[in-house]
This record gives structure tokens, C-alpha cells and sequence, in this order.
């Protein structure tokens, strides 16, 4: 495993709290960065310490703030790390799983290239004024795409143009996701989202747009895509992809499959 990360050294005074550290790992190193943390950190309370999860480094958790240090505890290492193999946000998961329903502003970082994978000019970002909770309650059916497993349901406001968006349906499909599409024109995209809405398999052209395969032109009402615009538009959508869980809690950018598995199950 390869991992990215940014090091600072001799963080002093990092977190307010006491100790209590619940562990997992070698006992001896575990304990060694416990007493190590305990006396050159003595305000921050650890509420567990993983020492097997990553090679060469201690995984700290203090209540909801999550970072790492070397075995010997000498040095603190502050930020994300990312499995550049399997292209996963180790950080981001394990935060979401501690808890499930916080949200970040800006797209993990993911993979990109000229093979159809994800490109930081695929998507336009969204906006910081984008609303974190929304209801879903006045879109009309006739702009929902559906597609999908009989797994976590969400919904997607989406670009078929947008790199990000086109991952994000990758994930999602290997979830078994069921998955309402609600595509807006952020990337001049409106008439294959014509095309798709009016076909009569949703779910093959879905696959179809993302694939940036034509999709023969259908005749339909898509007076429901004005309406996905328009509340996009509303609630500062600017950018692709947005999701909505069941419960109107929203998430800006794309998000690997980890966080995604664990920010749904949030919703229940």
C-alpha cells in the first residue's frame, strides 16, 4: 500500500480532553504511544488507538478528530490518507464512521486520465452557499431517473458530462444501489438528458450517456428536467454531482464507495 500524507512534527497542543485509550494492535507498541501521547500531549483525551489498521503508522482517535503518529510517537501526522492503489480515502471513512453524518465541502480526490476516469475539469465545483438539507418532496416524478439494486436509495443531481458523476454511477451500480438521477445541465448536457429520460430502458441509457455513446432521440415531457434546474438552482447547486439522502441531508462532490456505505446507512 502506497500511501499521501502531510507530516507535522511535535504537535503540542492539539485537542482539549483527558486520557482513556481503548486499543487494537501490538500491545507493546500501543502501549509505548500511549504513555508517549499521555506526556507530550497531556490535554488530549484519546478514545482509541490502532495500531494494525496502516503499515508503519497508529491510527489516534480523540472523540471525532482522527489523526496518526510513527510507533514510537515522536511524530504526528495531520490530514488524509489515501490508498493510491485502490483509490480510497482512508481518513474520510473511518471519520464517516465515527460519524455518519458529517459532510465535506470539496470532492475527495480520485484518479484521472484519458480513459474515461475522473478529471478535476469534469465537474464544476459547487457552491459554499449550496444548502445541507433539503426536501424532495415538490419534484415531480416526470425528472427522476430511476435505476439500480434493491440496496440503499439515494438521489443524484447530475451531468452525464461530468467525470465525477460518471465514478459516482460507476460505485454506485457495484453497491446495488437503487439511485434516483436527476440531471441538470451544468456542461450543456440538456439534450442527453433529454434523450435518456425519454428512453424506454432508463438504466441502459444511463450506462449509455456516462459511456458518451448516442442515445437515439426520444419524444417525451421533460418539463420535470426545468423543474431539477430550478431547484438545483434554488438551493445552490451549482456543481455535479450532488446527492440526497432519504432524510434531505446532502452531500457536495463525489465520494469514494467507503463513505458512501457509511454516510447511507447514516440516514436510517
Amino acid at each position: 500500500m502506497r500511501l499521501a500524507f502531510s507530516l507535522l512534527m511535535a504537535c503540542t497542543a492539539c485537542l482539549p480532553g483527558a486520557h482513556a485509550a481503548p486499543a487494537r494492535g501490538d500491545t507493546t507498541t500501543v502501549k509505548v504511544v500511549t504513555k508517549a501521547i499521555a506526556a507530550r500531549l497531556p490535554r488530549t483525551r484519546i478514545t482509541h488507538i490502532d495500531c494494525g489498521v496502516l503499515p508503519g503508522l497508529c491510527e489516534v482517535q480523540a472523540g471525532s478528530t482522527l489523526f496518526y503518529t510513527d510507533p514510537k510517537a515522536r511524530f504526528l501526522v495531520v490530514g488524509h490518507v489515501y490508498d493510491l492503489e485502490t483509490h480510497q480515502d482512508l481518513t474520510a471513512a473511518k471519520l464517516l464512521a465515527i460519524n455518519p453524518d458529517s459532510m465535506v465541502a470539496s470532492p475527495a480526490p480520485a484518479h484521472g486520465g484519458d480513459d474515461g476516469s475522473v478529471r478535476k475539469s469534469d465537474a464544476a465545483p459547487s457552491s459554499g452557499n449550496a444548502a445541507q438539507k433539503v426536501s424532495l418532496a415538490d419534484l415531480p416524478v416526470g425528472g427522476a431517473i430511476e435505476w439500480g439494486g434493491k440496496g440503499p436509495h439515494v438521489t443524484v443531481f447530475s451531468d452525464f458530462h461530468c467525470g465525477y458523476c460518471r465514478q459516482l454511477h460507476q460505485d454506485l451500480k457495484a453497491m446495488g444501489a437503487r439511485v434516483t438521477e436527476r440531471p441538470i445541465s451544468v456542461l450543456g448536457t440538456r439534450a442527453i438528458s433529454e434523450a435518456v429520460l425519454c428512453a424506454p430502458d432508463h438504466a441502459g441509457a444511463v450506462d449509455t450517456a456516462y459511456a458518451g455513446e448516442t442515445i437515439p432521440k426520444g419524444t417525451c415531457d421533460t418539463s420535470g428536467l426545468d423543474a431539477n434546474e430550478a431547484f438545483a438552482r434554488a438551493h445552490g447547486f451549482s456543481g455535479t454531482p450532488v446527492l440526497v439522502r432519504d432524510d434531505g441531508a446532502v452531500v457536495l462532490g463525489y465520494r469514494p464507495r467507503e463513505f458512501l456505505e457509511a454516510w447511507l446507512k447514516g440516514g436510517n
